[in-house]
């Protein structure tokens, strides 16, 4: 909820310095936020499927869950698509003004992921791994606990505070329109893919037999998207 709020917030003052309407992006923006909250739980029953098949009754905690960040990702970019022309804006400078409130929400969200115990980290014997030691995590989540991980949530606000920062420079600068959203899919899509292979939980989802998990899959389509956009950019402004 904190990285909803900060999200819009700063969405609202980039829009209104941009000379857009900060209030009309952020009902916008409200409407993606929604979907977005759909599509990460509806993943998250699909890359835990089994679970939920073994255990129905345990569908009810998906409504506690925050759900699978990319499956939102995707649905709100649906919802985006569908909503563009009922609020009479255009694609590519609506997606680059929301793009660094984006990141600054996830990096915050990722804070919530630590204080829950879910997204754990694989095995992990550097001197900054962290251990779980609460049951009740244990017990909702599955949490391995007393065992030396990964803090990937850490990993992930870190770098999606970074983004952030520099997609808000990036705005902030003369650019072609879409420029900045494209910069988000090519690096976010890089950064997130990296990051995976510290991920421990079931969360992830595997895809090719354990070779990649579901969000490196979706992060290898984000960084061919973002290139294509980029290159499709370029050639559009070029003299």
């Amino acid at each position: 909820a904190t990285g909803v709020v900060a999200a819009l917030w700063t969405l609202r003052l980039r829009a209104d310095g941009a000379g857009m309407s900060g209030p009309h992006l952020v009902d916008f923006a409200l409407w993606l936020v929604i979907w977005a909250l759909v599509g990460a739980k509806l993943l998250l029953i699909i890359v835990e499927l089994p679970r939920y098949l073994r255990d129905p009754a345990s569908l009810f905690g998906v409504f506690r869950a925050g759900g699978v960040f990319l499956g939102g990702f995707l649905a709100a970019i649906v919802a985006a698509v569908v909503l563009l022309r009922r609020y009479k804006l255009r694609a590519l400078p609506t997606f680059d003004v929301i793009s660094p409130s984006l990141a600054l929400g996830h990096a915050i969200g990722r804070i919530g992921c630590l204080m829950a115990g879910c997204c754990w980290g694989a095995a992990c014997d550097l001197p900054w791994a962290i251990t779980y030691t609460n049951p009740i995590a244990a017990e909702r989540l599955g949490t391995p606990l007393h065992q030396a991980l990964h803090p990937f949530p850490i990993y992930s606000a870190l770098f999606n505070f970074s983004l952030y920062l520099g997609l808000a420079w990036l705005f902030k600068r003369p650019h072609a329109q879409g420029r900045v959203f494209a910069t988000y899919l090519v690096f976010y899509g890089m950064g997130r893919f990296a990051l995976e292979w510290t991920r421990g939980d079931a969360a992830r989802g595997f895809v090719l037999d354990g070779f990649f998990s579901t969000s490196q899959l979706i992060s290898l389509g984000l960084i061919a998207v973002g290139a294509g956009l980029h290159v499709w950019i370029s050639r559009r402004h070029a003299p």
